[in-house]
């Protein structure tokens, strides 16, 4: 019998939600992941590929950098001050297969306090 991975499993579940969730233009995606030891978070415009915005617990400007729910709190006020940098205020969010709980749902709520709509 073959067993069936936890990574595996969150990945096919990405895969399903990328089906539906798209960034554009005047309406990036917030793409997030997380290791265990750091928190990413990502404003992509998928119609041209590129990376809007980006910030994660490897920045400078967060200390204790660590993979817990207060981290997730600092990058999400993080990614927010800077998508307002760059004119940026609706997003679609990706939880990135992740259960929106705990790190995912610390950082979408810091992200929202920090001013963004999705």
């Amino acid at each position: 019998m073959s067993i069936i991975k936890r990574k595996s499993i969150r990945q096919r579940i990405h895969k399903r939600i990328r089906r539906k969730v798209s960034g554009t233009t005047e309406r990036p995606r917030l793409a997030i992941h997380y290791s265990n030891q750091h928190i990413y978070a990502q404003v992509i415009d998928d119609s041209v590929g590129r990376t809007l915005v980006a910030a994660s617990t490897l920045d400078k400007s967060i200390e204790k950098a660590s993979s817990n729910v207060e981290s997730a709190q600092k990058v999400g006020k993080l990614i927010a001050e800077r998508a307002k940098g760059s004119n940026i205020s609706n997003v679609v969010f990706d939880r990135g297969g992740h259960l929106y709980h705990g790190k995912v749902k610390a950082l979408a709520d810091a992200a929202r306090e920090g001013g963004l709509q999705f």
